[in-house]
């Protein structure tokens, strides 16, 4: 029997990381999650903004993902801020831990999303960009904006 394939549910973007930073990779990684903050995660209620992933002991894990409470959960509800695990295989993070140990690389989480009813986070392996390169991409961007405008003028 095939299996079916379920649409990728998307719960939250960092679009500030593509602002911020050079994106050269993205990887694919489950999260280790307690019933309450999937249920959370459901609704919608994460967030990625101010996180960022480290690698200690051979294991990844995700600092600063906010998962809000779940209404109903009461005791069962953990921490919002708390550290998470990520889920990698072995081969993924020596090739990671390889990559952040050169000059100028970090991990962060670009998108958290559902997958076959599962939690996944893209992780993108990302140089930090400067404040002329930020610039430069925010003239690139206008440009494309203008261009777009007046071809659509144009074609009325």
């Amino acid at each position: 029997m095939a299996e079916k394939k379920e649409p990728q549910k998307l719960v939250a973007n960092n679009k500030k990381a593509y602002h911020d930073y050079f994106i050269d990779e993205t990887y694919e990684a489950g999260v280790a999650l307690h019933g309450t903050e999937v249920k959370s995660m459901r609704m919608g209620k994460c967030s990625i903004k101010e996180s960022f992933i480290r690698i200690e002991d051979g294991e990844a894990f995700v600092y600063g993902m906010h998962v809000s409470p779940y209404e109903k959960g009461n005791l069962f509800n953990k921490d919002p801020l708390r550290v998470k695990k990520l889920l990698l295989h072995r081969y993924e993070l020596n090739k990671l831990q390889g990559k952040i140990r050169e000059k100028g690389y970090t991990l962060i989480p670009l998108q958290v999303y559902f997958k076959n009813g599962r939690v996944k986070v893209e992780i993108g392996v990302a140089r930090g960009k400067k404040l002329y390169d930020k610039r430069e991409a925010i003239a690139k961007k206008d440009q494309r904006r203008e261009a777009e405008k007046e071809f659509k003028i144009r074609n009325l």
